[in-house]
């Protein structure tokens, strides 16, 4: 069966922006239509492809993840941390998703399979309710390893591997997938918030301090040790979460933090299940700064 992720609107080869740090590399161009083309061919459910990566992409690699470690010990959640330990990815060369996914699939059930680069949001959230994680395998370009302007294989590696290897955080994953299935365009939107505030930006408590849990947290050296200083800390509640909009394109202004990591997801997962993000549940959206002037009280 061919992969739903394999949908018309990622069948074209990547085209970068005039503002990505690679778009006048014409080596780094052509580097990321040879990958593309593994994602092109790839049919769901097969072992996947090796992406034969350069000695200059594996030192990328080496550098943002000895970066990161330290950073990862002071501020990620215990449970992810956990889980980095038992699941250790490796220092001096980019992993393949061959290698993760036998990893991954005898824990939870989850596998990444290839896309060729950002992936429309119903596609992607869709992807999910199948167990299926679309991954990118392209790494960002070296003269700027600390900032990618869309998702690569640091992000998805370093930032989902080890928290997909969590059963509750792979069932969030699922139930997410689950309601876009049935989701209209606004459903649809409101459930996008809840995973890029819960599951891409999401903090907990623990211990009587703030942690991260989303994986955009645990991939971005700069939002990662901001996250006490940079962000307005806000109570946990995800009806304002699924009203809430976000840019991705710059370091968030507010950030949620759930009172700890176990009720961060059992309280999205029931969130999820009892239908709050359908329309006869929701009031209207609001903006980041909209949010904060809403809110009774902020953490920090």
């Amino acid at each position: 069966m061919v992969s739903t992720c394999q949908s018309a609107e990622i069948r074209s080869l990547v085209e970068l922006s005039p503002d990505h740090p690679g778009f006048l590399d014409v080596a780094y161009r052509e580097r990321r239509n040879e990958i593309a083309q593994i994602a092109y061919r790839y049919v769901s459910g097969e072992p996947v492809p090796a992406a034969v990566y350069t000695a200059e992409e594996h030192a990328t690699w080496c550098q943002i993840l000895a970066l990161l470690r330290p950073q990862h010990e002071e501020h990620v959640c215990e449970p992810i941390l956990e889980l980095q330990r038992k699941l250790p990815l490796p220092r001096y060369q980019i992993p393949q998703l061959s290698f993760v996914n036998e990893r991954l699939e005898p824990r939870t059930g989850m596998r990444m399979e290839p896309v060729m680069g950002l992936v429309n949001i119903r596609t992607f959230l869709s992807c999910l309710a199948s167990c299926v994680f679309p991954s990118t395998q392209y790494i960002r370009h070296h003269s700027r390893p600390l900032y990618t302007p869309e998702p690569d294989v640091v992000h998805e590696l370093i930032g989902h591997m080890a928290s997909l290897a969590h059963p509750h955080v792979a069932e969030a994953n699922r139930w997410l997938g689950r309601a876009v299935l049935d989701a209209n365009d606004t459903e649809l939107q409101r459930l996008e918030y809840v995973y890029w505030y819960v599951l891409e930006f999401g903090l907990c408590e623990q211990g009587g301090q703030v942690k991260a849990v989303g994986a955009g947290l645990l991939s971005s050296a700069g939002e990662l040790s901001a996250i006490t200083k940079g962000p307005v800390l806000m109570d946990w509640d995800l009806d304002r979460i699924a009203r809430t909009s976000y840019d991705p394109t710059c370091e968030q202004p507010v950030l949620f933090v759930a009172p700890s990591f176990d009720r961060l997801l059992s309280e999205t997962i029931a969130w999820i299940r009892r239908g709050a993000w359908r329309d006869s549940a929701v009031q209207a959206l609001s903006s980041p700064e909209e949010a904060i002037a809403e809110a009774p009280v902020a953490l920090g």
